[in-house]
């Protein structure tokens, strides 16, 4: 068997992404020969075992992490600091810490106080998901032609970043390394303000009078329900996103706001022109992620 880019992986918390990379690993074992998997929660534990997501389940965080080349962590944002601080000081030396949070600046300044010399931090975030959740959410295939982008800290050791890029290759991603604050900007606009919009606008269906609401569940068209599939994911996880990217969402949805009140003028206005330049943008926009494989 050739080398693993990882002799051991560790998976803290097996859900929809954690579980998407342990099925990939298992099917590819030059990802990694030995793979763990960690959790607190008894039902994501019993889960894992039954679906065989790794070679150990456990919930030792200290046991799971110990003989780990590669400890990836797949927590909400939120919870990646404290998590962190518990796993490093069990890790070994020369090993490589990462994650795969959406929101970067709050997650980088929650961990540094607790980064060792010796252990190597490399954050990434797959741009990929679904709406659902848990360990039976995953599947080996959710990373192909999706990009990971990496945001490596000054004075990241370079192999450290070229075997995570290895990995997230293996994965089927496309890689891109990305400066933290851009990182949360292009992500404002790509993925937390249309998960945004999308929770507000079922908010907003879910207001109106008994009768109306019944309709709108009775007749909803592709558009709506585009909308509900987005909404239904992961409070927990959404929350953390929009507080520890709440500086970059707020500029993105101020922009957003104004451009929303532009439309409603031309509407108002009878404006032919701006509705139909502003929907011609729209199409532009998705006939290019079509292109870039990205739809």
């Amino acid at each position: 068997m050739t080398n693993p880019i990882f002799p051991t992986l560790c998976v803290v918390g097996p859900g929809l992404i954690g579980s998407s990379v342990l099925r990939r690993a298992k099917l590819d074992r030059s990802i990694a020969h030995r793979l763990i998997a960690y959790d607190r929660n008894p039902s994501v534990l019993e889960r894992a075992r039954a679906l065989e997501l790794a070679d150990v389940v456990t919930d030792d965080l200290t046991a799971a992490v110990a003989d780990a080349d590669c400890v990836m962590l797949c927590v909400p944002v939120g919870a990646i600091p404290e998590v962190a601080a518990k796993a490093l000081p069990a890790m070994k030396p020369g090993a490589i810490l990462t994650d795969v949070g959406s929101t970067r600046r709050s997650v980088l300044e929650g961990v540094l106080p607790f980064l060792r010399p010796d252990v190597a931090y490399v954050p990434a975030h797959p741009m990929a998901g679904t709406e659902h959740s848990g360990p039976d959410a995953g599947f080996s295939t959710l990373f192909e032609q999706r990009w990971c982008l990496l945001t490596p800290i000054d004075n990241t050791p370079p192999d450290a970043i070229a075997r995570m890029e290895a990995l997230w290759h293996a994965m089927g991603a496309r890689t891109r390394i990305m400066d933290v604050e851009h990182h949360d900007k292009v992500c404002a606009i790509v993925s937390h303000l249309p998960h945004l919009i999308a929770f507000t606008i079922c908010g907003t269906a879910d207001t109106l009078a008994d009768e109306m609401r019944s309709e709108v569940l009775d007749f909803a068209a592709s558009g709506f329900r585009d909308f509900t599939r987005i909404a239904a994911s992961d409070p927990t996880m959404w929350r953390d996103i929009f507080l520890h990217n709440r500086k970059a969402l707020l500029e993105v949805l101020d922009r957003f706001s104004d451009d929303a009140k532009n439309m409603a003028d031309a509407i108002r206005g009878g404006d032919d022109a701006t509705i139909v330049a502003t929907i011609e943008r729209g199409r532009r926009i998705r006939r290019s992620l079509i292109e870039n494989k990205q739809a």
